[in-house]
């Protein structure tokens, strides 16, 4: 077996050493040097990707100011990446399952490294919505590394015990370079940079993780083959271009406008002559027969749930905490350091619960463990319904959906991968990114709408969501994620184990 020569390229699988089969066996024993350095590789990745994820929003303010756009301007930014990485996935996960799985994730780091450094040279709106558009493609690289990892270890004793290790090591990097991006553009913006010269820093890494994947890590192995569906992809991205921007219209215009509501039928409808297309090609862009997998179906459902909490709660959470309960009678009157202490420690449970999946599925099967986690989200959501008066209630809420959160970021992908069929790993990893978007796509529109109806304070109109609406916000992320623990209980009880477990 050959090993990875200096542009990164092989042709077959590196060897990974000999897997420990025995129920206890450590994790450790599964893995060889090749499997670990490749982890390794993709964990700066990961933590790249989280430092996209969490250096800018504490810079938003600051950006529109230099752009000279209002502040309302900004959430164009959110609609237009989310339209872009719901189209960029399910093309990306295809062709990685076609022509290699690291070709894919190079060329998603180089559109986001372009798209980065196009940014510090942004000095009008338009140029910059560009620029954070294409930066989207960033959101390919956790499937396709999931898929990567999966590749290099089914032939293994133990492939899916390694690709839920790897899933939680890698999404514990994810969040750890989220809090130190926030961290490092607050403490770089109050020290007087400049904006071109603060966008500098996420480009640069951006530029190394380039590097980093071309030279360290292999190829995948036994590709499949075939021709690129075009008709499919047309398809998909029409449908997800009107369902996406129909919810972002939905969000900007208010449940009372008609040409959203009409957008997002037509989106809808365009769903259902994609699924007859798929059906009749040979080698399909996304293989739609896996909805009908009874070890894929719940999982893919799942996502979708998990998305309405993990993309769509985060800010009502946020702006609940800051809300002045002396005013409206309801929030916690955080600080923006309050807050900050907040928001940081729900994203190190994530950490924990990253890391406590591939532990906890030692000894329960994963099944078991997906179902623990969508619980744990349930139990801290509808926990708010009773405890949202102090800091100390809302903080242990925010922690207990945490750790379930950061077990299913990890889990959902490395059992997807574990699940679907050889030739379509890439395609359902993507799949359980793409439905997630999709759902915090749905969540974030309906609660948009939820808080907008207008709090009075002594006569006077504030700018503070409504109780009714963050109320909204607690029992949809609580019973979505209670209604996909039950879906989880269809599935076969050994499925994505490892045949030795």
């Amino acid at each position: 077996m050959s090993e990875p020569t200096p542009t990164g390229t092989v042709n077959t699988p590196a060897p990974v050493g000999t897997a420990d089969s025995t129920p206890g066996s450590t994790p450790k024993a599964s893995l060889g040097a090749s499997v670990v350095a490749v982890i390794g590789f993709l964990a700066f990745v990961e933590f790249t990707s989280g430092i996209l994820q969490g250096y800018y929003t504490p810079l938003l303010t600051d950006i529109a100011r230099f752009l000279n756009v209002p502040d309302a301007d900004m959430n164009w930014l959110e609609g237009t990446q989310l339209m872009a990485s719901a189209i960029v996935v399910p093309a990306f996960a295809k062709l990685g399952d076609m022509v290699g799985h690291k070709r894919l994730l190079i060329i998603s780091i180089a559109i986001t490294g372009v798209a980065g450094v196009l940014l510090t040279f942004a000095h009008s709106f338009p140029l910059y919505l560009a620029a954070w558009t294409c930066m989207g493609a960033y959101v390919a690289w956790l499937p396709l590394e999931i898929a990567l990892v999966w590749s290099r270890s089914r032939s293994k004793e133990r492939p899916a015990s390694v690709t839920r290790l790897a899933a939680g090591v890698l999404v514990a990097a994810l969040e750890l370079g989220a809090i130190t991006g926030a961290l490092v553009a607050g403490n770089r913006a109050d020290a007087g940079w400049s904006i071109p010269t603060l966008l500098w820093i996420p480009a640069a890494f951006v530029i190394v993780c380039f590097f980093v994947v071309l030279f360290g890590v292999g190829e995948t192995p036994d590709l499949a083959g075939g021709k690129f569906d075009t008709g499919g992809m047309v398809l998909i991205t029409l449908a997800l271009l009107a369902l996406t921007g129909g919810l972002s219209l939905l969000r900007l215009l208010g449940a009372g406008s008609v040409l959203a509501w009409v957008v997002v039928v037509v989106g809808l409808g365009l769903i259902y002559p994609f699924i007859r297309y798929e059906l009749r090609q040979a080698d399909p862009l996304i293989d739609v027969t896996m909805f009908r997998n009874p070890a894929l179906w719940p999982v893919f459902a799942t996502a979708g749930f998990f998305g309405v909490s993990i993309l769509g709660a985060q800010t009502p959470l946020s702006t609940f905490a800051r809300t002045n309960p002396g005013e409206v009678g309801y929030g916690l009157g955080a600080t923006s350091g309050q807050t900050s202490i907040l928001i940081g420690a729900y994203v190190f449970s994530l950490v924990i619960g990253a890391l406590l999946f591939p532990l906890v599925t030692r000894w329960v099967r994963p099944r078991i463990a997906l179902i623990g986690a969508s619980v744990l989200i349930g139990i801290g959501y509808l926990s708010f319904l009773p405890f949202h008066a102090t800091y100390v209630e809302v903080l242990t809420n925010m922690i207990i959906a945490g750790i379930g959160s950061g077990a299913l970021v990890a889990a959902l992908p490395a059992t997807a991968a574990a699940a679907a069929p050889q030739h379509a790993t890439g395609q359902a990893t993507g799949l359980t990114n793409s439905v997630k978007t999709l759902g915090g796509a749905v969540a974030s529109c309906v609660f948009g709408i939820a808080l907008l109806h207008s709090v009075t304070s002594g006569g006077t109109s504030t700018t503070a969501g409504s109780f009714s609406g963050y109320v909204t916000v607690w029992i949809m992320c609580g019973v979505t994620a209670l209604v996909a623990a039950v879906l989880l209980l269809f599935v076969p009880k050994t499925a994505f184990a490892d045949k030795t477990t």
